[in-house]
Formats: structure tokens, sequence, C-alpha cells
């Protein structure tokens, strides 16, 4: 079990959730495995919650599950993985088992622990993080000799991957749907979806914003940084258990279903 990537994943994150996925779909490769995916329990826009527990399920095994765990839930995850390779339809090739696209998305996993130690809590980010990090991709197919040897060797892959960042007009539609919520049943979308769609362009880096045409000033860089100090002084007065939440919820979940001999997925 890891200690500073399991302090590090916290509830709060959540709020950049959306800018994550955005990032990690920005690569043509993981957009389309993703938008042309024909695993249905995995659409975010017919099974919302079940994508959400999905996903929450996984950032908790990466970041507090033992390692048998860890190989458990990898198990069951390849077996939605076997089903999403690229067609001779497809724009571009893709392998959702193609280690190289899940360390671009282990990347982006954790860029965005960074963005919550920096932005929402206003605290330098812990030396430690970076290598236990190495979890969000090995937990799946990434080798541990394939995560970058060090931060500076990261930002050099991360600057790489950048250059490879090029969401077209289809796969702009689907993220602004995700963006605007509406993947929701109304009246959700219709309250929510403006709020979601400012706090996830705060949290995208402006190469992604202006791909995704996003519009964003100068003000609404002070309003998104007020309101992310509002949150991060709430959230550093939390017990650790509520901080986390809802990892915690979605490991015991995991581990009641392995008890059971239910499905993980």
């Amino acid at each position: 079990m890891t200690d500073v990537l399991g302090e590090s994943l916290l509830g709060v994150g959540l709020l950049a959730g959306s800018a994550n996925v955005v990032m990690q779909l920005a690569r043509p490769e993981v957009g389309y495995g993703v938008l042309e995916s024909t695993v249905e329990s995995g659409n975010l826009f017919k099974h919302p919650l079940k994508r959400a527990r999905t996903t929450y399920t996984y950032l908790a095994v990466a970041a507090l599950g033992t390692d048998e765990e860890r190989a458990a839930y990898r198990r069951a995850v390849n077996v939605s993985h076997a089903q999403v390779r690229s067609t001779a339809a497809s724009p571009v090739r893709y392998n959702a088992f193609d280690p190289e696209l899940q360390l671009w998305v282990a990347a982006c996993l954790y860029r965005g622990l960074e963005d919550v130690h920096r932005i929402v809590l206003g605290r330098p980010v812990p030396e430690a993080l970076y290598g236990e990090a190495a979890a969000l991709g090995t937990t799946l197919q990434v080798r541990p000799e394939q995560w970058p040897a060090d931060r500076l060797a990261f930002e050099e892959y991360w600057t790489a991957g950048l250059s490879k960042v090029d969401i077209d007009d289809r796969l702009r539609e689907y993220l602004t749907s995700l963006v605007d919520l509406r993947f929701l049943p109304r009246p959700f979308g219709v309250l929510f979806g403006p709020a979601h769609r400012f706090v996830t362009a705060g949290f995208l880096p402006a190469q992604f914003r202006e791909q995704l045409r996003l519009p964003w000033s100068a003000t609404d860089q002070r309003r998104f940084d007020r309101l992310m100090r509002r949150i991060g002084r709430v959230v550093r007065l939390l017990p650790p258990s509520a901080r986390r939440f809802p990892f915690g919820l979605c490991l015991a979940g995991l581990r009641r279903r392995r008890r059971k001999g239910e499905p993980l997925g």
C-alpha cells in the first residue's frame, strides 16, 4: 500500500476530474478508443454512475489497494479493454492494451494530483508523490521502467506528449458534451452545467482550452483562483476519511464484491 499517493487521493480532486478526462482524450488514440468503444457498460452517456464508479475504483485501488487487489482489478479491466480496438473505419489506430497510451493516461492523472496540491490546497507537491504515482499506470499494462525516471524526465515526456494532442471536430463535440454535463438527465445538466464548465476550464492548461474552444479571461482566472482557495481552506479542516471520500467507499465496495465473488468492473 502506498502512503503519499493515498494521502494525495482527495475527493476534492473530483473537481478536476472532467478536465483530466479532457486531457486524456485529447490524444486522438485515447479519445477515439472511448468514442468508438462498443463496451456499453462503460459508456458515460448510457451509464454515468457506473462509469464514475469504475474510474473512482481504479484510482482507489491504484493508490490505496494491495498488490493482490491491483492484480484482481487489472484482470477485470482487461476484459473490457480487450474489446477496445480500432477498426478499418477508425480515423486513428488504437488498442486499449497499448502501454504507451496507458502511460499518457497515467501521466494526466498524475498532473491532476499535482493540480489539487497547487491550485486547491495551495501546497507544494510532495517529493515522494512522483515515484509512487507510477502505480497509476503499472496497475494496468505500463511497465515500471516506462514511468519517467524523475520529475525532470516526466516534464520532458509531458512536453512531447502535448505535441500529440489534437482535438478534431468529432472529439470536440464529445468532450464539450461531457464538459456541459449533457450526459446527466434533466434538470441536472442544465442546472450544474455552467458551473461545471467554468471549473473544468479553470483546471485545463491553455493548450487544451484553446483546442476545445473554451473562452477564458483574466477575470475568469481570478474568480477561479478565489473559488479554489475557499474550497481548499474547507478541505484542510476535514478529517482524512472525509477528505478521501468517495475513494475509500469505492475501495470498500471492491473488497465486498471480491468476497462475494461478484464482478469487479
